[in-house]
């Protein structure tokens, strides 16, 4: 139980915990009950607390965090509450903890958000970044509370103002929108002043639909380049209808050649749930030349590094070009596949299987059919049937 003298200094620097505790109380001598907790896992960061006596008991009251209360602040709380109790009758039983202080939105983001987002999002680095470079700059000192509806409008309309695309812009307020949502339910807020706010929905969905002839074209120069594997990955997520990142994570382990099935670990797959893709013969053509079996873990690996692909962009901006094909994205593969599919009749439940969505508004969004497909479909419902022309030979013949 050390006894200490609190102070600014001692607050900022001393607040640690001995290597042999899980947790600290340091008391202060000059205030009676006045202490500070420190956990093992929060160097430099403490509990404001009072112990006290509730009807002959000793209890004890949360008055607030060192990251949003000076030591100030926290004695004149603590001063407050003596007084309030000296008032109440002797009998009163006391409210078991002091009303919580309104966090600041950056105390929020660092004590609260990120302790529950981190380690449930894969995209919480966005979350920082975006948060650290905009959102921080303009809320990050103002009370939960004191956040309006009209200054988040204003600040969403400013981010497109200031270059952003509409669709980022989107991005910072549903992660404010977000994290009020949370300060909801978890009672430090009544209501979310954003809630329901618009949005700018710009519609960017990009279309890429490669017709035969460039789809044809492509094939060609990935069966010709020089560079062999960065072409045979590109090649197999046309022939799978994998993302990238999934088959530069492909290790051999997880590949049946004999039952030509590849299975996609939860680990790797964007909606983190395993799932297994069927190999059609080009998938394992393109398998059973890679000279990594049984001497690599990973499928595809860099010929000159001896290690996995991290990312193959600078060659594939080559390859697209040499195809004639100069903003083809790579996910533009995974579309073109789930567009073959469909072609080839296969039913959209076949397609969000073996492309492992989760929602099928999201396999239509990729399951377009090529121009030509529907014009050949409309015209089998075709009511009128043109005049027929007469042969050329038959006419010079009866002249």
């Amino acid at each position: 139980m050390p006894v200490v003298t609190l102070t600014p200094q001692f607050i900022k620097e001393g607040l640690a915990c001995p290597p042999d505790k899980s947790a600290v109380t340091y008391y202060c001598s000059a205030m009676a009950g006045f202490a500070i907790n420190v956990s093992r896992g929060k160097p430099g960061r403490g509990l404001y607390r009072l112990q006290h006596k509730v009807n002959g008991k000793s209890t004890w009251e949360k008055i607030g965090s060192t990251d949003d209360l000076t030591l100030d602040q926290a004695r004149a709380k603590v001063l407050k509450f003596k007084e309030m109790k000296a008032l109440a009758p002797k009998l009163a039983v006391l409210p078991v903890e002091a009303p919580k202080v309104m966090p600041t939105l950056s105390a929020f983001f660092k004590l609260d958000y990120r302790p529950y987002a981190k380690p449930r999002k894969r995209s919480f680095d966005r979350d920082e970044e975006m948060f650290r470079l905009r959102i921080g700059p303009v809320f990050g000192s103002m009370l939960l509370s004191d956040i309006s509806r009209q200054a988040v409008q204003g600040f969403h309309a400013s981010l497109c103002e200031g270059g952003l695309a509409p669709a980022t812009a989107d991005h910072h307020i549903k992660l404010l929108r977000h994290m009020l949502n949370l300060a909801v339910e978890w009672k430090m807020l009544k209501e979310n002043p954003i809630a329901r706010i618009r949005l700018f929905n710009p519609d960017n969905k990009v279309e890429v639909l490669l017709s035969d002839e460039q789809l044809d074209r492509l094939v060609e120069v990935l069966e010709t380049d020089r560079n062999r594997t960065v072409s045979d990955i590109a090649l197999y997520l046309l022939s799978t209808g994998a993302r990238l990142s999934e088959a530069l994570a492909a290790k051999w382990v997880d590949i049946d050649l004999e039952r030509s099935t590849w299975k996609v670990l939860a680990s790797n797959a964007k909606s983190k749930k395993a799932r297994t893709v069927p190999l059609n013969d080009s998938a394992v053509m393109v398998l059973k030349r890679q000279k990594t079996r049984d001497k690599h873990d990973h499928v595809f690996v860099n010929p000159q590094t001896n290690k996995p692909y991290t990312t193959m962009m600078k060659v594939w901006d080559r390859l697209r070009k040499q195809a004639g094909m100069p903003t083809l994205r790579i996910h533009d593969l995974r579309h073109t596949f789930a567009s073959l599919l469909v072609a080839n009749d296969r039913t959209l439940y076949q397609v969000q299987t073996i492309l492992g969505h989760s929602d099928p508004k999201v396999t239509m969004r990729y399951a377009k059919y090529k121009p030509e497909d529907l014009v050949r479909a409309a015209g089998a419902a075709s009511l009128l049937k043109a005049p027929s022309v007469p042969n050329l030979r038959q006419v010079a013949q009866a002249a």
